[in-house]
């Protein structure tokens, strides 16, 4: 596995995208420790991760059967985008699709903004190709409309569609320009170093252990997650032509496969809740009267 633990609020982060909102959106605070105490996560380390969390408007406390936390309404096109990028995103662009182009002008009394707005394309998986001129794969489109609305930043951006390009460099040499290809090698380098060896051990487990499964399916979600982003899967003939992604998405898929399913059963063991069960309700709550459980 990877010598860097993840940070607690990462670990949380993907306990309330991969578990929670299919059980219901909420969990109590006790169960979550519980939960962290197999990630190797100390109960203080989740309660600041947990204050953090709520500070930012990530998560709401709610008292049901216990005093708990749930997701907060403007977090769910969040996790919503980061399933169709984790998930479904696996493989390369094709070079007829074209490109997205954001252009964006921002006065110099808002610089804040135009840091916002690079920080933001840079991590969807844009390339900067001239100052305030960025682009990535035309599959992109929606997420960059997404995001950018969602953030209050429209009005700065001018968004266009591209068909082909047209000159005057190589085309691949300029990709290698707009996009630090080597980084993004490393990073998938280090995934596949860590949890190759996880998968080649599994492979001769007749079944696996539901809370074994929850131990590494998290950190290795974790650790995953933030790839689909820095990648913006571009077109194979513009890649490197040993590109590293192709053997990390193989053994993403590979664990995802083998362990999604037993580690969210220990989840449901550990919370009392399935997929079809909405947490307990409250006893009592204002009007208007409270949603069928």
């Amino acid at each position: 596995m990877s010598e860097s633990a993840p940070r607690p609020s990462s670990l949380i982060h993907t306990v309330y995208g991969e578990y929670v909102r299919r059980l219901g959106g909420w969990i109590s605070i006790a169960d979550l420790i519980a939960l962290m105490a197999e990630l190797d996560v100390e109960a203080p380390a989740v309660r600041s991760a947990i204050s953090r969390l709520k500070k930012a408007g990530t998560l709401l406390q709610e008292r049901r059967a216990g005093t708990g936390y749930r997701l907060a309404p403007a977090m769910e096109p969040v996790f919503e985008e980061g399933d169709r990028r984790i998930f479904h995103s696996l493989e390369p662009a094709e070079l007829s699709d074209g490109w997205v182009v954001a252009v964006f002008s921002v006065p110099e009394s808002e610089r804040a903004h135009r840091h916002q707005l690079r920080s933001r394309l840079s991590w969807l998986g844009f390339g900067n190709a001239a100052p305030g001129v960025w682009l990535a794969p035309a599959r992109l489109l929606p997420d960059a409309r997404r995001l950018l609305e969602r953030l209050g930043l429209s009005a700065y951006v001018h968004l266009f569609l591209s068909a082909e390009y047209a000159g005057f460099s190589e085309l691949r040499t300029a990709v290698a320009s707009w996009w630090d290809l080597p980084a993004i090698e490393a990073q998938y380098a280090a995934f596949t170093d860590a949890w190759r060896p996880v998968a080649e051990q599994l492979r001769g487990q007749h079944r696996t252990d539901p809370v074994e499964a929850f131990r590494a399916y998290v950190p290795m979600l974790t650790e995953w997650r933030r790839l689909p982003y820095l990648d913006p899967g571009l077109p194979e003939p513009l890649l490197p032509a040993d590109w590293n992604a192709v053997p990390a998405r193989a053994v993403f898929t590979e664990l995802h496969g083998r362990l999604a399913e037993p580690s969210l059963r220990y989840v449901e063991k550990v919370t009392g809740l399935s997929e079809s069960q909405e947490p307990p309700c409250p006893p009592e709550r204002p009007t208007p009267p409270p949603p069928t459980c």
